[in-house]
């Protein structure tokens, strides 16, 4: 199916100009160093990020591109130093394969925010070589980058927590959206979103989905959840909400207002932005009148992803998915750009590459 095109010790499939088709592609990893994990990829998330640095959206696309940061999959080597892992481990890799090690967010396990940080694809590494991504049957990583997933977690289901579930998690737990009884109110309702909801209601939330499309009410409802659903185009339906929530999570890339938003907030309440529109537009007044917090959140640091994997695995918390081939890749970004995906495409590595 995946054939090779170019010769190399991994297999994967690359997009070589911003059309961001994919294709068969060859290269080598390196080799495992002393404090280094090698594993099998068997499963990989595909996120928007996929789209973002395949089509150069970005202008800083390094051709060819591996894409995929949601990965999952079972250690096959470490390295002489490593401790904790151990030839056999279910384990994740997620958005971020380096840091400095060294910074004060490095040392306050905020690696995420580490200004020499190197993305898992499309990154430029210590050794200067451009990273590749988790579309790709193996991959060597430094034990720090490395999660354990509880056995029993299916490996198609933690892949998505890598990105989508920890981006979420990060914020909430930051500004104590665990608090039972409180309400949230969740923006979007894609890979992100339903996360948002899952992890909302096993915190003891009242989540109220924030939704454009009236075609989702049945699903934030019945099959993840919620317990309201609004729809933010309907000022009616906004005005009931008006200062009744905590919290708000907003995964909506696309622009869109804020300050109707901001005035679902309660006297102190806390929204973060977890997407990325172009630009944020609201008035003073919606955050000075009601002494309320917007914040910005991105994926997390090596400790809370670790906790967000334990609390998925006791809590039996996971992403809804729709597994696909790598050769259907093509089609499922275009999907995933379209909004057709419930909620997460998971590439089946270990059988696309067969």
């Amino acid at each position: 199916m995946a054939a090779e095109s170019e010769h190399g010790n991994c297999n994967a499939w690359a997009a070589r100009d911003p059309s961001g088709v994919l294709s068969p592609y060859s290269f080598n990893r390196r080799p495992v160093q002393s404090s280094d994990v090698a594993l099998k990829i068997l499963y990989c998330g595909v996120c928007y990020a996929d789209v973002v640095w395949t089509r150069n959206m970005h202008h800083d696309s390094k051709y060819p591109v591996v894409p995929g940061h949601e990965i999952a999959g079972v250690v096959t080597q470490v390295g002489a130093d490593v401790k904790g892992f151990k030839v056999g481990d279910h384990v994740g890799v997620g958005t971020y394969v380096n840091s400095c090690r060294d910074c004060e967010n490095c040392n306050s396990s905020l690696e995420n925010h580490c200004p020499k940080g190197v993305y898992t694809f499309n990154g430029i590494d210590t050794d200067g070589t451009v990273t590749k991504g988790g579309y790709s049957t193996h991959i060597v990583v430094h034990e720090r980058y490395c999660f354990q997933i509880p056995d029993g977690y299916p490996l198609a289901k933690a892949a998505p927590l890598l990105c989508a579930g920890i981006t979420v998690y990060t914020p909430m737990m930051r500004h104590n959206m665990n608090q039972p009884g409180k309400s949230l109110g969740v923006i979007g309702l894609g890979g992100l979103g339903h996360m948002a909801v899952k992890f909302g209601k096993a915190f003891g939330l009242k989540v109220t989905v924030l939704s454009t499309s009236e075609s989702k009410r049945h699903e934030a409802i019945s099959l993840l959840g919620a317990d309201n659903f609004v729809i933010s185009s309907d000022t009616q339906q906004m005005e009931s909400l008006r200062n009744s929530l905590h919290f708000i999570v907003d995964t909506a890339s696309g622009d869109h207002p804020f300050d109707p938003y901001l005035s679902l907030l309660m006297v102190g309440g806390v929204m973060a932005i977890v997407g990325f529109p172009s630009e944020i537009k609201m008035h003073p007044a919606s955050l000075n009148l009601g002494a309320r917090t917007l914040s910005g959140s991105v994926t997390g640091g090596t400790k809370d992803i670790q906790e967000m994997v334990n609390f998925c695995a006791a809590n039996k918390i996971s992403p809804e998915i729709e597994i696909i081939k790598i050769d259907y890749i093509n089609e499922a970004l275009t999907r995933l750009v379209n909004r057709d995906v419930k909620y997460r495409f998971v590439i089946d590595i270990e059988n696309s590459f067969k």
